[in-house]
């Protein structure tokens, strides 16, 4: 099968073995897959926790059919239409286990179905079990205009959120947010950005803040936070490492969490997957809940699509179209 492989001589699609289904495993005829900024990195050579280095098949999100199943894969059936995460997405099959997959509604095409798997489980695992937003509190999304970034503003409103806030560098990626529900804009690179979020919030600051940027906007985080916050760490857009203000973050009370699903085990990544279709899978279906697909590349022409992603101009998903 084809596949996009990272080899000693850098990334580049090629034929491999096509996978077999073990275990708890389903394999899917891949239809779409969906690209994110993690990507970036195994295609450069990195590794990303467990997956990356010489060999490795790339893409961690993807749309298809089922095409056979391991003999302990629950709950699906020979040509269900899927969407999923897992390693190897980047290919013409993917295996993943049985509870990493959604059902693609009737009405939702394979590349609208192949943006959304990440963006969903990420966010509301995030915003929702981990963050707890409650009907009437305040939200701020930082890195919004991203593809999990634009999802979080709209399950914070979905939820009830009294105030949702974003924020993006870039200009017109900021004034697209209010597309995805949010009610403030601001731009983290702006030296008073918090005191527009404090403002907004009568001085409070927000319940709730979700990081992508980390790096230098950690101590901005804490002020612009309310007393007895919660801050949880999804992204290091803005690096990984940063200045932190022990005082301020025990003065007000935060409570910092970091998340991944690096470190996650299968029972765990079943459950996210379990919560997104037992809380807010009515919104997916009637499409409430979807991402802008900023543009979709052949699967052949995934090194131009690689190089648009890199240039980080879009907004929205990237999608790639077997």
């Amino acid at each position: 099968m084809k596949a996009f492989v990272y080899g000693t001589n850098g990334a580049a699609i090629t034929d491999v073995a096509k996978p077999s289904p073990k275990g708890a495993q389903v394999l899917v005829k891949v239809h779409a897959c969906g690209m994110n900024r993690a990507d970036l990195g195994m295609i450069a050579g990195h590794v990303h926790g467990a997956a990356g280095g010489v060999g490795t098949v790339l893409g961690m999100e993807f749309a298809g059919e089922v095409a056979e199943l391991g003999p302990d894969a629950k709950g699906w059936k020979v040509g269900d239409r899927v969407m999923g995460s897992g390693a190897g997405g980047y290919a013409e099959f993917a295996v993943t286990d049985f509870g990493r997959l959604l059902p693609v509604p009737a009405s939702m095409t394979y590349e609208q179905a192949a943006s959304l798997t990440l963006a969903l489980t990420t966010m509301h695992n995030a915003v929702i079990t981990v963050g707890g937003l409650q009907p009437g509190q305040s939200i701020l999304v930082q890195g919004a205009s991203s593809g999990v970034g634009l999802m979080a503003l709209q399950i914070a409103k979905l939820k009830g959120a009294k105030l949702v806030a974003g924020s993006s560098t870039d200009e017109a990626r900021r004034a697209r947010l209010s597309e995805c529900g949010a009610d403030l804009a601001v731009n983290s690179k702006d030296a008073k950005w918090v005191d527009k979020i404090l403002k907004a919030t009568d001085g409070k600051g927000v319940d709730l803040i979700i990081d992508q940027v980390s790096g230098k906007t950690a101590n901005q985080n804490l002020a612009a936070a309310k007393v007895l916050g919660r801050i949880v760490n999804v992204g290091r857009l803005g690096g990984t490492h940063g200045d932190f203000d022990f005082d301020l973050h025990a003065a007000r009370r935060i409570s910092y969490i970091g998340v991944t699903f690096r470190t996650r085990s299968i029972e765990e990544i079943r459950d996210i997957f379990t919560k997104v279709k037992a809380d807010i899978w009515p919104a997916v279906e009637s499409g409430k809940l979807k991402l802008p697909i900023d543009r979709v590349f052949p699967f052949g022409d995934i090194a131009q699509a690689v190089e648009y992603m890199s240039a980080n101009r879009h907004f929205g998903k990237i999608v790639l179209k077997l």
